[in-house]
């Protein structure tokens, strides 16, 4: 398992800000260049009302987890073919695990 320990929620929000906030919104119903990141902790890829995403995002009924949203955070173009997602990825395990205790606060 990824998570041997939670994330830095904290430190989360400011790799989100400088890393995903260009194409990502954290407010609910809010799209961007990329679908809204509010409520993706357990949602279904592709699956954000009013969002325009790849059949590939679509297609690949993943649930975001800990462990998918890891897979997809390190290098999106491996764990989805043929998305559309134009990001090299995040390398840095910590900064991965940062980044989705984050988005795990991104609930009502």
């Amino acid at each position: 398992i990824f998570f041997r320990k939670m994330g830095d929620a904290e430190r989360g929000k400011k790799l989100f800000d400088s890393r995903a906030s260009q194409c990502h919104s954290a407010q609910k119903g809010v799209n961007s260049t990329g679908p809204s990141l509010y409520g993706v902790y357990g949602r279904t890829s592709g699956t954000v009302p009013g969002f325009a995403y790849s059949n590939a995002n679509k297609n690949a009924a993943i649930v975001w987890e800990d462990e998918t949203l890891n897979k997809f955070l390190e290098n999106p173009k491996k764990y989805v073919p043929g998305t559309k997602m134009a990001f090299a990825g995040i390398k840095a395990k910590k900064d991965r695990a940062d980044i989705i205790a984050y988005m795990k606060t991104l609930v009502d």
